[in-house]
């Protein structure tokens, strides 16, 4: 029998077995043996880790954040036999734009709240009513409220469909779409399958790779250099989890599903290297959302399934072209591409925005610098209304 496609209310109610589970295992950790000094040569520092883990046992109060998740609409339906969670926050002004934002890995729904009142809300955030949004958040297939797929495929292609999908169910004919890491492939793709209804896509990721031709290398300048030798240096130091996740994905999974503090150390690890404030600091980095982020793969067990996007999409680059625009907003603590050779490989690219701070996670890091590029972009794509 087919599953149906109702759109159904939902709404987060850990169990508290589930939480006092958790609680249980942070206070018995077995921590490896070796060096215990403050060093993230080889890894997550020991000291760090274990500073963080006592925190998330002793005050972190996920109850608190439970609630602030659902103080916004949240909503679970069928597509394509698997479940997609979301939240569905509607603008009042009369001629909000829909736009669908997608998270990567390891992100969640929670990188966004931030980003939410500004975007549906701009009359009450010192904005122009006129850049108002409707926001539709999914959890990816195969992560957090979503939950894992009963199938293998799902691929960020496969999951451009089902949001195409998800957004002609909510009755919307044009709207936009935005995201950063996966969620950058994700964007691109909608507007690939979808043209005729998505105006644009906006990214705070894209990657760009050295042109095989050293003519065309030398074109570059030396900043244009520096950056492809970031890029290739970051893939050096922090591009392991994606080696494992592509090729290995179920035997990480038994350790993240069986270690709360595997789970933070795997997600922390690569938060550091691409974040803003790189030393993570409790006055620095805003601990309670990295709990949240890592309990919302931890409560939902969903760290495997949420690995195995990457044994399906082996090259994040490469994409199919699309005549969607596009624009770019570039976090210099990001793996940050070269513009030329962008708009080489992406020829829909219509504005492109260097910023002097942020890091991967911008919705975050530096909310205030997205909202704006975001408004900026679609004020220029927009289209009258549909008469009713």
């Amino acid at each position: 029998m087919p599953m149906s496609s109702e759109i159904r209310p939902f709404s987060i109610a850990i169990p508290q077995a589930d939480l006092d589970d958790l609680r249980e295992r942070l206070g018995r950790v077995r921590w490896p043996a070796g060096p215990s000094e403050d060093d993230w040569n080889s890894g997550v520092s020991p000291v760090y880790l274990r500073e963080l883990s006592e925190y998330w046992r002793t005050r972190y109060d996920w109850r608190a954040h439970e609630a602030e998740l659902n103080g916004f609409p949240q909503f679970t339906t069928a597509i394509d036999g698997a479940n997609v969670h979301f939240l569905h926050v509607r603008s009042t002004e009369p001629n909000a734009l829909p736009l669908i934002l997608s998270h990567g890995w390891p992100g969640s729904i929670a990188e966004f709240t931030k980003i939410i009142g500004p975007l549906t809300n701009p009359r009450e955030h010192g904005g122009d009513p006129a850049d108002a949004f409707h926001l539709v958040i999914p959890s990816l297939p195969g992560f957090g409220f979503s939950g894992p797929p009963p199938d293998a495929g799902w691929s960020m292609h496969r999951m451009a469909h089902a949001f195409a999908e998800l957004m002609a169910r909510l009755g919307y004919d044009q709207y936009g779409a935005q995201g950063g890491d996966l969620g950058f492939g994700i964007s691109h793709y909608l507007g690939v399958l979808d043209p005729d209804h998505v105006l644009g896509v906006h990214v705070n990721t894209l990657l760009t790779v050295a042109p095989p031709d050293p003519a065309a290398l030398a074109e570059l300048d030396d900043e244009d250099q520096e950056r492809l030798q970031a890029l290739a240096d970051f893939g050096s130091r922090f591009a392991g989890y994606r080696t494992m996740q592509a090729t290995r994905p179920q035997t990480l999974a038994y350790a993240l599903a069986d270690s709360p503090v595997g789970q933070l150390a795997w997600i922390v690890d690569l938060y550091r290297g691409v974040n803003e404030a790189q030393a993570l600091h409790e006055d620095t980095v805003d601990w309670d959302y990295l709990l949240t982020t890592t309990m919302l793969y931890w409560l939902t067990n969903t760290a495997g399934s949420s690995a195995r996007v990457y044994r399906e999409e082996r090259v994040l680059t490469a994409l199919d072209p699309s005549t969607v625009p596009m624009g770019v907003a570039q976090f210099p603590h990001d793996a940050r591409a070269v513009r030329r050779l962008a708009e080489r490989e992406y020829s829909n690219i219509v504005s492109w925005t260097e910023f002097d701070r942020g890091g991967h996670f911008a919705a975050m890091e530096q909310p205030d610098l997205l909202v704006d590029d975001i408004r900026a972009f679609f004020r220029a794509i927009r289209r009258p209304p549909h008469p009713q």
